[in-house]
């Protein structure tokens, strides 16, 4: 038993920044009790990437361990937006968008977890429903000095930027979420400890035993430089094609490789210095590794058969150059001829910005039948079968 509770206790810890405190945890664990586990997620976006798969796949191994998961759609909570990391108030959501966007997260989130298995909650179902006098009641159980701790709201104040009254309420109704659902343990990104930090303070305050936060490091995105986000153009997105997402992972850099092997694909540091080692020494090549880990992200997180097939795609593509595997795209009736250059990359989806497309075409990224765009507000003349290409691995022929 007391070796069972141990092996359970590294595999929670492994690959997480931090635990608090970990004592609790192991507590909780030997206690034997089937701990409630919550991962709250706002769908103020209608797509997830492998960012958010870092904290869902530390999810299914409490899953695997036979806890109960309750994966919490903020609903009411998207209505105000999570303040992190934000340097201005979010614009509202409309009830419509929040709707789409939460029937959007369970079928991307049923890669990782298994729903039949998992507990859904809307925190709707209690926020909605609190009245002025239980808002106040809630509100006098924290000082202001407290929540404007909060590294965003610092900021913001000496920047003499405004802040939402209705921001301010956001951590206290994020923690509680925690206090009505029981919690025993919350997970979230690193960048969420201060919500976390305040569903624990909640639930003393209310008598409960206080949950262990556990916090997962931030996935960068392709780029190696920022956390992944969509619109910053350096995902891989849960919803794309597995051939999409596979020559995604293969543009990453060497360096950003090890840092994949470890959050998605639960390397040790061991593991990855043995494989750097075996690099270093001419017994490996990055290229072949680099190859393994697209290969296993997308059999983690979508199938077998995806893997094989996107591997085979992008070796016939970028290694025997047969663009007959290429991504076919229709062009939509009444698309202009010539199409600004930005436009077309947006219709392929190859952009979400036209930011993001200028960056590439300044960089020399963008190539269209192996010529080099480098004008931003190039005019291009299409046909059926042009090659277009995007970054590293990302190739699409018009038909």
């Amino acid at each position: 038993m007391e070796q069972d509770i141990k092996k359970s206790f590294e595999i929670l810890r492994r690959g997480t920044s931090q635990i608090v405190p970990e004592d609790k945890l192991k507590e909780k664990l030997k206690s034997g009790k089937k701990l409630k586990i919550k991962l709250g997620m706002d769908p103020t976006a209608p797509d997830l990437h492998l960012g958010h798969a870092v904290v869902l796949s530390k999810l299914k191994q409490f899953q695997d361990l036979g806890h109960e998961i309750i994966f919490l759609i903020g609903d009411f909570t998207a209505r105000i937006g999570d303040p992190t990391g934000r340097s201005k108030t979010r614009p509202p959501l409309t009830a419509d968008e929040i709707k789409k966007n939460s029937e959007t997260y369970l079928n991307q989130v049923g890669k990782i977890l298994n729903i039949e298995k998992t507990t859904i909650r809307y925190n709707s179902e209690w926020l909605s429903k609190l009245s002025f006098e239980n808002m106040l009641h809630l509100c006098a159980k924290i000082t202001l000095a407290r929540i404007i701790e909060r590294d965003d709201f610092e900021k913001r104040l000496k920047e003499n930027v405004a802040i939402g009254f209705h921001e301010l309420l956001y951590p206290l109704m994020q923690g509680y979420d925690s206090v009505v659902l029981e919690t025993d343990v919350e997970l979230g990104g690193t960048d969420q400890t201060f919500n976390l930090l305040i569903g624990r303070f909640l639930q003393e305050q209310y008598g409960q035993k206080p949950q262990v936060i556990l916090t997962m490091p931030l996935l960068e995105g392709l780029d190696g430089v920022q956390k992944m986000s969509k619109s910053l153009g350096n995902y891989v997105g849960l919803w794309e094609a597995a051939s999409q997402a596979y020559g995604k992972l293969m543009s990453v850099s060497d360096k950003l490789m090890w840092r994949y092997y470890h959050l998605l694909l639960d390397k040790t540091e061991k593991e990855i210095d043995k494989m750097k080692i075996d690099v270093a020494s001419g017994l490996s090549h990055p290229m072949k590794l680099k190859k393994e880990m697209a290969y296993k992200i997308v059999k983690k997180f979508w199938s077998s058969e995806d893997a094989k097939e996107a591997q085979q795609n992008f070796e016939a593509l970028f290694e025997k150059k047969d663009y007959s595997k290429a991504k076919e795209v229709v062009l939509p009736n009444g698309t202009s001829n010539p199409i600004w250059i930005v436009n077309l990359l947006k219709i392929l989806g190859a952009v979400s910005s036209s930011s993001q497309a200028k960056r590439l075409i300044e960089s020399g990224a963008v190539l269209i039948n192996d010529q080099e765009i480098k004008d931003f507000k190039a005019e291009i003349a299409w046909d059926s079968g042009m090659i277009i290409k995007v970054g590293k691995h990302r190739i699409y022929k018009l038909s």
